[in-house]
């Protein structure tokens, strides 16, 4: 099973995720399902299904608090001169949130990432022209400070991804309440 841990996010917000991801549909670009985005914290690969049985229950443990985010701005990975994804910026406590999930799967032999940024991807930029390089840079300049909404992160979800010619199917392996302390 290919397998990720990710945040969802809210069904109310997924209308402004699909008309912002719309400035950016051109030729050799492919735009993500506002269905399907969300925010990766982890990506796993390949995984046993016994062995996701066990990442749920190793990441019950989890003892992050639910938080405050909010989905503001887009931008481009790895450079603008370059745009290889096209993104909306997240802000709130996915740092701390992040290093627990790898703490606690690292014993699964995870490697550790080196730089974690908290994003939702709302397009892969795959062949296009210099001149359309240049178009979705200025796009995304143009929309770096839009606000999409503001939502509480209460859980984490362990996804299997299963890959189509139509695109990818994302389904909920297991979800995982963050909890509030007293």
């Amino acid at each position: 099973m290919r397998i990720f841990v990710a945040v969802d996010l809210p069904d109310d917000m997924r209308e402004r995720i699909g008309e912002v991801a719309a400035n950016f549909n051109r030729t050799g670009v492919k735009l993500v399902k506002p269905e399907l985005v969300h925010i990766t914290i982890k990506f796993l690969g390949e995984i046993e299904e016994r062995v996701v049985k066990e990442i749920c229950t190793a990441l019950s443990q989890v003892t992050t608090q639910p938080f405050d985010a909010r989905l503001k701005g887009v931008g481009v990975f790895p450079k603008p001169s370059h745009i290889r994804v096209i993104w909306l910026g997240v802000t709130g406590n996915f740092d701390p949130l992040h290093s627990e999930v790898e703490r606690i799967l690292e014993p699964f032999g995870f490697a550790p990432e080196d730089t974690f940024v908290a994003h939702a991807t709302i397009a892969r930029v795959k062949r296009v022209s210099r001149e359309t390089r240049i178009e979705l840079g200025a796009e995304a300049s143009k929309l770096a400070e839009t606000i999409i909404g503001e939502f509480t992160v209460d859980s984490i979800s362990v996804k299997k991804s299963t890959l189509t010619p139509q695109g990818p199917i994302y389904n909920t392996v297991c979800k995982i309440p963050l909890k509030k302390q007293n």
